[in-house]
């Protein structure tokens, strides 16, 4: 198990922590990364562009002249994809991007996403991130100190006032540690949890 630091609110050294090697040095599941983003991306997909086909376009109803006799080419009205104002030929419809992947494999695959941070050395560990009142600066500060420009904090529980904290800084994020996803992992360079969530996270995968 490889050890780090446990910091307080104000960036000191408070202790150290175990951090389990299934969870945060696991290089087994990389190839599953990109299969797990595509598919979150592909489930927040709305799906609804669409162009009309000739059949939904209004108009065009009667034949535009005589089917012989004049030279021209055969039509049978003026809503055809080559007249202007016509409906579109293979043009999208609405659909859903959405397709399943086994709960399995995500779980594998946040696995790769923590070992990734952990293996990187970009796993920070706190006591505790309790702040007293709604404040953006003890936050900003601390991640100054620690010369972090973008982290992900995963919470064991709902915080309000430490979110609400932290939503005005850029490329900062706060999760609780069920919302933990592979996404937002690999988009902050930093992973930033409490001793309690490491906790949570070992008997999430543990049990």
């Amino acid at each position: 198990m490889a050890k780090v630091k446990v910091l307080n609110i104000s960036g000191k050294e408070v202790s150290e922590l175990d951090l389990p090697d299934e969870i945060f040095a696991n290089d087994r599941y990389d190839h599953l990364l990109h299969e797990v983003v595509r598919y979150s991306q592909a489930n927040r997909r709305a799906g609804t562009s669409a162009a009309k086909t000739r059949s939904q376009v209004r108009g065009g109803g009667k034949k535009m002249y005589k089917q012989k006799g004049t030279g021209r080419a055969r039509h049978g009205g003026s809503r055809a994809p080559q007249f202007r104002g016509g409906g579109v030929a293979h043009g999208p419809q609405v659909r859903s991007y959405a397709f399943k992947i086994n709960k399995k494999v995500r779980s594998a695959a946040l696995k790769g996403a923590l070992s990734r941070r952990g293996q990187a050395a970009q796993v920070v560990v706190f006591d505790s991130l309790e702040l007293e009142t709604i404040k953006t600066r003890p936050v900003a500060d601390l991640l100054r100190k620690l010369s972090i420009k973008s982290a992900l904090f995963v919470l064991p529980e709902s915080d309000e006032t430490f979110s609400r904290s932290a939503r005005n800084i850029p490329h900062v994020k706060v999760l609780t540690e069920q919302g933990l996803n592979v996404e937002d992992v690999l988009r902050h360079s930093h992973l930033c949890l409490t001793t309690a969530t490491v906790d949570k996270l070992r008997e999430r995968f543990e049990g």
